[in-house]
């Protein structure tokens, strides 16, 4: 299929409209949806040809620019110090409730969109795994596929390191698999027990792929990309839209 990539729409959000970009087949007619969260650097050229894979297998998906109500409009974060410095000290001062309205508010755009069948399903790398996983629990959502999810084992999301996502984990919706390196530094071995025992307490239905990569693996240009991991991931995750949003 081939995919357009040059639509967006401005979300209504407590916090004031969030620009949400929109990838799907040109070919005519209905399909799932998947809303995909970036990384701290938003909407770039990387995230883009993320959702262009998934929405040339048969989906629409959603992108929104995650620090709306800190950046303007069309902002993305260069991959650099300053970058990934200015990211993070956006991503602390985002309250949580503002993350979680987000969520709630890209989700019914996508679920009532003219393309969509209305089944919904969730994606996300670094801090935009995290908010997938997040957003799985607070929504009506058939599946979840979470990157690297940061964050989750220390709560550090938004203001104040407070996030209750392990608490939050009985209840996720349809399937979940998590997608995580062996080698990340950012979610050291001790962290990712802590997820897995709590998943595990929840009685959910996930998978757990612990993989001999570092963070961003999946990052098709940056120093820790692993290519034929990338492509094992990315099946991996059509296969998971496809048994539950189909």
């Amino acid at each position: 299929m081939n995919i357009i990539d040059n639509e967006f729409t401005d979300v209504t959000t407590p916090s004031g409209p969030m620009r949400t970009y929109l990838f799907r087949p040109k070919t005519e007619g209905i399909f799932p949806g998947v809303v995909l969260f970036t990384e701290i650097f938003q909407v770039t050229h990387q995230m883009r040809r993320a959702a262009s894979m998934i929405a040339g297998h048969g989906f629409v998906v959603a992108v929104p620019e995650i620090f709306h109500d800190h950046l303007p409009g069309g902002k993305v974060l260069p991959y650099t110090d300053e970058g990934t410095k200015q990211g993070r000290a956006v991503k602390t001062g985002k309250a949580l409730a503002a993350f979680d309205a987000d969520a709630q508010a890209v989700s019914e755009m996508l679920a009532n969109y003219s393309r969509c069948t209305g089944k919904i399903g969730m994606m996300g790398f670094c801090i935009g795994g995290h908010l997938a996983v997040r957003a799985a629990t607070l929504n009506q959502v058939g599946a979840c596929a979470a990157f690297y999810p940061s964050g989750l084992h220390c709560g550090a999301l938004g203001q104040g390191d407070s996030a209750d996502t392990l608490e939050r984990f009985k209840d996720l919706q349809g399937e979940s698999v998590f997608f995580l390196g062996t080698k990340d530094d950012l979610i050291p071995a001790e962290g990712r027990a802590r997820v897995l025992k709590s998943l595990n307490a929840s009685k959910v239905n996930f998978r757990w792929l612990e993989l001999p990569a570092d963070h961003a693996f999946m990052r098709d240009a940056g120093p820790t990309y692993d290519a034929e991991l990338s492509l094992q991931c990315y099946q991996e995750t059509v296969n998971l839209f496809r048994r539950n949003l189909l």
